[in-house]
């Protein structure tokens, strides 16, 4: 799969990329972004598929995410399990909501691809 190093710190990068809310806003950079078989297990129990969940996600606030934790694991060649704790919060003075996600990436050619995310609510860790 190539060297690990760099393969943690570009997955770490992509997966920063769609907590920001210009990426999670645009159509273009999630299509870039998410393949086309993507599928997501949402906290809240309803599962999305690619075009789902770009609507949903151009609908959110400019709520800020930030992401802890982070660990790879490779399943395959080119394809590589990430897990991460993050933290989501609207705004000052707001209660953040806590949650553990894990996304499955697969490499397309040159590109890292999503394939698979899921988001499970948790306490404050």
């Amino acid at each position: 799969m190539g060297d690990s190093k760099s393969i943690i710190q570009i997955l770490h990068n992509l997966e920063q990329r769609l907590l920001q809310p210009e990426v999670r806003h645009s159509r273009e950079e999630l299509e870039k972004l998410l393949a086309d078989e993507f599928v997501e297990f949402g906290s809240a129990g309803r599962v999305y598929d690619r075009q789902s969940i770009i609507e949903e996600l151009g609908k959110e606030s400019n709520a800020r995410i930030s992401m802890t934790d982070f660990e790879m694991v490779s399943l395959a060649p080119d394809v590589a399990l990430v897990t991460y704790c993050a933290v989501y919060s609207e705004g000052e003075g707001e209660s953040a909501h806590h949650s553990l996600r894990s996304s499955i990436w697969k490499k397309a050619g040159d590109t890292w691809q999503i394939v698979f995310h899921q988001g499970t609510p948790t306490k404050k860790s």
